[in-house]
C-alpha cells in the first residue's frame, strides 16, 4: 500500500525485515514503535516541521479530559464506515480521532502527519494503527484507491490526492474550525466551510454538512493547554477558569 517518496520514484514499498524497500533500492527504516518516516529533505520547511512536542502533549491532555468526545461522536455519526474497511486520517496529529474511529467501526486505520512528535505519540498510544511521517500537502504515499474513507480534521487539504487514494465508492469527511470555535479566546472566526466545499466540488459531491459543537467548563490548567495547543501567545496574566466553545463545521463528500 505504501509508495516511495524519493523524488519521481513512487514505486511500491515492500517490507524487508525492519525496513521498507522499493524496486529502485530506496529504503526506509521502521522505528522501534512501528512507524516509518518517509519525509524527504525537500518536504521540510524547518528542522522540526509540524506540531511541537508541547502542543502534542497539551492536546493529548485535553483528549484525556474527555473534551473531544462530543466532537468524536459527531464525526462518527456522519461517517459510513463498513467493518473491515480502510480509513486514512490525513493530518492525524497524535491519533485520537484515527484510533477511536478504528475501534468504533472495527476497521483498519492509517494516520499520516508532518510532525515527528505527533506520530511518535500516536504510535506509542495506539500501536494497533499504522502511522507515517510524510508531507501530505505534496503527495499521499499510498496506492491509488487504497481507502474506503479519508478523514481530514482541521488539516490542510489536497483534493487531487484525496480523490486518488479514495475508492470510487468511498467517502471523504473534512472538518474545519467553525466561526465560534474557541470564540472566548480568539474572537469570532471566519466561515471556512464554504471555501472548503468550493475547493472540493470539482472532484466530490457533498452528501452531508453539519456543525458539531460542544462547550466545557475548564479550570485554568486546561485553558492553558488549549492556548498551547492552538499556539496562542501566552498572556501576561495566568489563564483563568472559563467556559469554552469547541465547534467544527464538518462535510461528508463522495467522489464524482
Amino acid at each position: 500500500m505504501l509508495l516511495c517518496t524519493v523524488r519521481d520514484c513512487r514505486q511500491e514499498l515492500l517490507r524487508d525485515g525492519k525496513r521498507l524497500v522499493c524496486a529502485q533500492g530506496h529504503s526506509f527504516d521502521l522505528s522501534r514503535h512501528g512507524y516509518v518516516n518517509l519525509l524527504q529533505p525537500q518536504d521540510r520547511r524547518s528542522r522540526n516541521p509540524g506540531d511541537r512536542v508541547e502542543a502534542v502533549a497539551a492536546r493529548r491532555r485535553l483528549h484525556d479530559r474527555g473534551l473531544s468526545q462530543p466532537l468524536l461522536d459527531g464525526i462518527s455519526s456522519m461517517m459510513p464506515l463498513a467493518k473491515g474497511s480502510a480509513l486514512l486520517d490525513v493530518g492525524c496529529g497524535e491519533g485520537f480521532y484515527t484510533a477511536n474511529l478504528a475501534t468504533r467501526f472495527e476497521t483498519r486505520a492509517w494516520g499520516v502527519d508532518l510532525s515527528t512528535s505527533a506520530i511518535q505519540a500516536a504510535a506509542k498510544r495506539y500501536p494497533e494503527c499504522e502511522w507515517l511521517i510524510a508531507n501530505a500537502d505534496r503527495f499521499l504515499p499510498y496506492a491509488t484507491g487504497a481507502f474506503g474513507a479519508v478523514l481530514s480534521i482541521t488539516a490542510r487539504l489536497h483534493p487531487e490526492e484525496f480523490r486518488r487514494v479514495l475508492r470510487d465508492d468511498g467517502r471523504l469527511l473534512v472538518a474545519v474550525p467553525a466561526p465560534d470555535d474557541l470564540i472566548e479566546l480568539r474572537g469570532a472566526g471566519k466561515d471556512r466551510v464554504g471555501r472548503v466545499v468550493e475547493m472540493l466540488e470539482p472532484l466530490f459531491i457533498t452528501e452531508d454538512r453539519r456543525c458539531i459543537r460542544t462547550t466545557a467548563d475548564l479550570d485554568a490548567e486546561a485553558v492553558r493547554d488549549v492556548q498551547i495547543s492552538i499556539y496562542r501567545p501566552m498572556q501576561a496574566e495566568d489563564p483563568r477558569p472559563m467556559r469554552l466553545t469547541f465547534s467544527l463545521d464538518a462535510v461528508l463528500l463522495r467522489p464524482r
